[in-house]
């Protein structure tokens, strides 16, 4: 009797033409090579392991690290040091008064207006006595744990090279970012999530997009998983769409066996395509992912305790209607949430965004004409969200092995734009850092009285030491964390860096 099925015919059509045009033609290559892999996990297929040369280095640590993952808080838009970390008294003394920096200052746009002082008043807190301001007083009980860095120097005012920068390591777009690398040099310790986990803004994405977490030269399963906490589907095109209601269980376990079969016999030609592999991976992870996804964004199931830390509004005062704070930190601590959720089942570095790239109205860090209006409910948001993260993290004995890394591009100028709002300044701004073998309750460099450049401008803080000071507490020597490509080691410092010492508990 002629089988003419449809997957019999996809089968024999098969033979003629390449993988990549059937895939094209069939439209079903990612439901049917990822689910394939679990088929052949619980035994249904006889699908070989992959060789061990084509697996991920897992636990390939040059060292004992101190810490196993990381949480990487990006404030999108240029955060200003001066109005949340940084308290400069002479501003306050100085406030109104023209500007004078001492030298020529070639500012982003007419941001050399009078000193500005702080817009909000700041406090000490902790035993350290850190000052801090009023949006961001929810991490006053955190900063005996926090290390601020106040003297990080960038290379451009440019949004969109400084966050590739501080994302990538480097200026230009094209290189790997920083969870890539650390996905690439350690792994994840879930079978069932990835590594590196990007959770953009809500609004939409920062300057350079995806590039900013691409892995670029490095194989591609080491690019940053795109999740939206909140949304009806916060992985796109992890499940079929709701149209998809011809799709049934008999059908769906035919086509997995024979997307299976064709990569095995594909795969089996190309020995060695580091490409091919990598794509395997991805997909047979994207399978795994759609049992063990839905249960980490569940946060559902999380205790009216834990929900009550995260979420509760601590507000002081009136805002603008049009900007709800209410609104900024229910999104931002649904982010740390989840975050905490994914880190305690195996993923290594999550990157969490505050920020997008829409314009106006401002709803980022890009605060040229009103301080006040754009950086108040952001950085209550994000402060509540932070706090409750490292609580949450410390209370479970987590935090002594994550390493928390709260980053901006550049800083903003002490000097006033407009009356309410400030320039970019690339030349200082602030890092702080938390957890993860990290000396707490302390300030690693100044700027200077005004909060313009370092204080001492022979030795700033660079994004390369930075980058090399997490590195090394994850275990990861900077310098030897190379891949080679266009005949070039490359690395997440380029050629700069050096391990903080001060900062290491």
């Amino acid at each position: 009797m002629k089988n003419d099925s449809p997957f019999h015919r996809l089968s024999k059509e098969s033979r003629s033409t390449t993988r990549r045009e059937f895939l094209w033609q069939s439209g079903g290559g990612l439901g049917g090579i990822a689910l394939a892999s679990l088929l052949g996990r619980q035994g249904l297929l006889a699908a070989e392991a992959p060789p061990a040369s084509a697996r991920p280095p897992v636990g390939s640590a040059h060292f004992p690290p101190k810490a196993k993952r990381v949480v990487h808080l990006f404030m999108a838009g240029a955060a200003s040091h001066l109005d949340l970390w940084d308290f400069k008294p002479e501003l306050v003394k100085h406030d109104g008064q023209a500007s004078d920096f001492g030298e020529h200052v070639e500012a982003f746009q007419n941001g050399l207006g009078p000193w500005k002082k702080p817009v909000w008043d700041f406090k000490p807190h902790g035993q350290c006595g850190k000052m801090i301001s009023e949006p961001v007083a929810a991490l006053g009980s955190c900063v005996d744990d926090m290390a601020f860095i106040h003297n990080v120097v960038g290379k451009t005012g440019v949004h969109s090279s400084a966050t590739l920068l501080q994302a990538t390591g480097f200026n230009l777009p094209g290189f790997p970012g920083m969870g890539c690398w650390v996905s690439y040099g350690l792994g994840s310790e879930s079978d069932n999530l990835p590594a590196f986990v990007v959770l953009p803004d809500h609004r939409g994405l920062a300057s350079n997009g995806v590039k900013n977490w691409d892995a670029a030269f490095l194989p591609s399963q080491h690019s940053g998983t795109v999740i939206y906490p909140g949304r009806e589907n916060p992985i796109s095109d992890l499940f079929p769409h709701r149209q998809g209601d011809f799709i049934t269980r008999d059908s769906e376990s035919a086509a997995h066996e024979l997307m299976m079969r064709l990569n095995q016999q594909h795969a089996a030609t190309r020995a060695g395509d580091a490409r091919l592999d990598a794509r395997i991976r991805s997909y047979e992870l994207a399978a795994r992912m759609q049992l063990a996804a839905p249960e980490a964004l569940d946060i559902s199931r999380e205790p009216d305790s834990i929900l009550a830390m995260y979420g509760v509004d601590r507000a002081t005062k009136e805002w603008p209607k049009e900007i709800n704070p209410r609104e900024e930190a229910d999104y931002f601590w649904r982010k740390c949430l989840v975050a905490r959720r994914l880190l305690e089942r195996g993923v290594r570095f999550v990157q969490i965004w505050s920020g997008n790239d829409n314009g106006f109205p401002r709803r980022n860090w890009d605060s040229h004409e009103d301080v006040e209006r754009d950086h108040g409910p952001l950085a209550m948001g994000m402060a509540r969200g932070a706090s409750a993260l490292i609580h949450d993290l410390k209370q479970r004995g987590l935090l002594d092995d994550t390493i928390i890394l709260w980053t901006t591009e550049f800083g903003r100028m002490p000097s006033t734009q407009g009356g309410k709002g400030r320039d970019h300044n690339p030349f200082v701004f602030t890092n702080w850092l938390c957890g993860g073998g990290i000396k707490g309750g302390l300030t690693h460099g100044e700027s200077d009285q005004w909060g313009y450049k370092p204080l001492d401008r022979t030795n700033p803080t660079t994004v390369y030491d930075i980058h090399a000071t997490v590195l090394h507490q994850l275990g990861l020597d900077h310098t030897r964390l190379t891949i080679r490509h266009n005949g070039i080691d490359r690395r997440l410092t380029d050629v700069h860096g050096h391990v903080i010492p001060d900062l290491l508990a």
